[in-house]
């Protein structure tokens, strides 16, 4: 496949056939080029802020780098890979783009100390650095939905970065005359606690990772297979149902947003704001408003494999002993190691450009799901 750098990830092909196959066939993944560069953007003391309650502060915060990096790279016309992690984000990009994206996160960096009282770490490592050190990062491109598609990453590349770039003694870059204005537009955190579907009773929000020495693809198709034949198909498992969305227009939620977005709140925005939530209400009666709100499911971001399996899923406590018996098997004999967080919702912040496709909806398990499960995993490999 021959492709200028700049446009490496836009022209990968998107693969449609299960996931699990996907996986095992290290044929459909690609090498990321040389001279792309992974960002890392991580919440310090995400676990104290979560356990004193700040969950959905986190959770905004971290899609707001996303955000941030979205809107800059959309109108060069390139798209880059991203990976949602609860507390913190993961990129990877051309070098075309990557000063003035360190600049923006950076500024971003800014507000959030300012507005919130958090530390936003911000680092980025080259990915020949990564290859040097005998690390491989391959990629492939999932497509889930009519235009969704999720990067899909093998190798231990960005485990290898994310180990570097939150260690202490990691050096991190000072802002430099930043040309362009950071542009939160479109991120939303509008929605209340979300319950699972009918037939369901409990999130599960799970993180495996691939035990030492294991080819990777083989351990995560069978975690992803385990999933399939116990939870269903993943529209099965979805936490994410229409019949379960609720608009949340508190003033302090949107205070929230409005903090995070702009860094300040401005009385007539907040105003303007709440009114256009108040025409949610009548918007997604429509036929345009009710073609949103199953596009919205089908675009809700619960699945993210980034070198370790990263997933919100619903179901039954039946289901889940079921699951952890196979995975505690798998662990046992060395496999994966795996933490697991069960919650009664799931929570979701938004990055919404346009109301066709142009939006994705960021999924975590209630009260920190991917924090405290990697809590669990961190604690396993003390």
């Amino acid at each position: 496949m021959q492709v200028t750098s700049d446009l490496f990830y836009n022209q990968l092909p998107e693969y449609k056939l299960p996931l699990a196959e996907l996986i095992r066939n290290e044929d459909l993944f690609y090498q990321v080029p040389q001279d792309w560069h992974v960002i890392i953007t991580d919440i310090k003391g995400s676990t104290k802020a979560v356990i004193q309650g700040q969950h959905e502060t986190v959770n905004l915060l971290a899609t707001g780098s996303i955000v941030a990096v979205l809107n800059f790279v959309f109108k060069r016309g390139i798209t880059v890979p991203f990976f949602f992690g609860g507390d913190g984000a993961t990129f990877i990009v051309p070098p075309s783009v990557l000063d003035v994206l360190m600049d923006l996160l950076l500024l971003y960096k800014e507000n959030v100390l300012l507005n919130f009282g958090l530390e936003l770490r911000v680092g980025t490592l080259p990915v020949q650095q990564i290859y040097s050190k005998g690390n491989e990062l391959r990629i492939s491109k999932f497509n889930i939905a009519r235009s969704f598609s999720i990067p899909v990453v093998l190798g231990t590349g960005l485990s290898y970065a994310e180990r570097l770039i939150k260690a202490e003694d990691y050096l991190f870059a000072q802002q430099g005359d930043v040309t362009e204005v950071l542009d939160l537009s479109g991120m939303q955190c509008r929605w209340d606690k979300i319950g699972p579907p009918e037939n369901s009773s409990e999130v599960v929000t799970l993180l495996v990772v691939s035990g030492k020495n294991r080819t990777q693809s083989l351990v995560f198709s069978k975690v992803v297979a385990l999933l399939d034949d116990i939870y269903g198909e993943p529209r099965k498992r979805q936490p994410i149902s229409v019949a379960k969305l609720k608009l949340n227009t508190t003033f302090n939620r949107l205070n929230r947003e409005m903090r995070a977005r702009m860094g300040e709140i401005r009385f007539f925005e907040l105003i303007r704001t709440w009114l256009i939530n108040f025409y949610g209400f009548i918007y997604f009666l429509t036929a345009h408003g009710k073609d949103y709100l199953n596009r919205l499911v089908e675009m809700s971001d619960t699945l993210v494999i980034d070198g370790k399996i990263n997933t919100v899923i619903s179901g039954n406590d039946t289901q889940r002993l079921k699951l952890l018996r196979a995975l505690d098997i798998l662990e046992k004999e060395g496999e994966i190691i795996y933490g697991v967080h069960i919650s009664n919702d799931a929570i979701m912040s938004c990055y919404v450009r346009d109301l066709v496709d142009g939006h994705v909806h960021f999924v975590d398990g209630s009260e920190g799901g991917y924090t405290k499960a990697a809590m669990m995993v961190k604690a396993k490999l003390v």
